[in-house]
């Protein structure tokens, strides 16, 4: 065959030369799996608010935008829910200056609008909701509310926390981001990839993390029927 091949002016292809294109051919299409998952994830993203009528036992509003909080203190209002937490509240913001800023009365921030001060990021913000929602005997339902491009990183960090909670999500779309025309604007392709990468770090670490807290049962054999 090498013969042939000298023959009709090609060199044979040695190991080192099938493993070099296979592996040249798995990174290919490992870039397009990636590229069409990162298409998928931004056509994925809601362009528009929903109009929520479900009643929910609290509210979670993740902070990173002040557009976020107020839509969350308006579905308070409206009585879609029983309390609402906001997580992730930078520590010298005082409760006082955000009762003045929220559409709510001072009598329903008082007594159902908690601040979250111990999150430093989306996974903070599932613990602290998790831990807030046992304190406040909350275990069947949630509205949460974030930025759209924020969502699936939040529910997907949520669900692991809080695994037996239904989320309805709330995703808040800014001005600012503009995620319909996200292929005509630099910036937003640069903030919905770097969100994409997130997301995809967030379920791989949730898997290994269920993988490994799983139950081994390899060792284990069934039990011989009785006579």
């Amino acid at each position: 065959m090498a013969a042939g091949a000298r023959q009709a002016g090609m060199a044979p292809v040695g190991f080192k030369g099938v493993a070099g294109i296979a592996a040249l051919t798995g990174l290919a299409i490992g870039a397009l799996l990636f590229a069409a998952g990162y298409v998928w994830f931004a056509l994925s993203l809601s362009r528009v608010e929903p109009r929520l009528t479900v009643r929910a036992e609290g509210i979670v509003v993740f902070t990173g935008g002040s557009d976020r909080v107020q839509e969350a203190a308006e579905l308070l209002a409206r009585g879609q829910a029983k309390r609402m937490l906001i997580t992730g509240v930078n520590r010298g913001t005082r409760s006082s200056v955000l009762a003045r800023l929220l559409p709510v009365s001072h009598k329903l921030f008082d007594c159902c609008v908690d601040l979250g001060y111990q999150a430093q990021d989306t996974i903070g913000n599932a613990r602290e909701t998790r831990e807030w929602a046992r304190t406040r005997n909350i275990s069947h339902s949630l509205i949460v509310v974030t930025s759209n491009y924020h969502m699936p990183r939040a529910l997907a960090e949520l669900s692991a926390e809080l695994p037996d909670m239904t989320l309805h999500p709330f995703p808040v779309v800014s001005d600012h981001v503009n995620v319909d025309g996200w292929a005509s604007d630099a910036g937003v392709i640069r903030l919905v990839g770097g969100e994409y990468l997130k997301y995809l770090g967030a379920l791989a670490r949730i898997t290994l993390r269920q993988n490994e807290n799983s139950p081994d049962l390899t060792g284990l054999r069934p039990e011989p029927a009785s006579p």
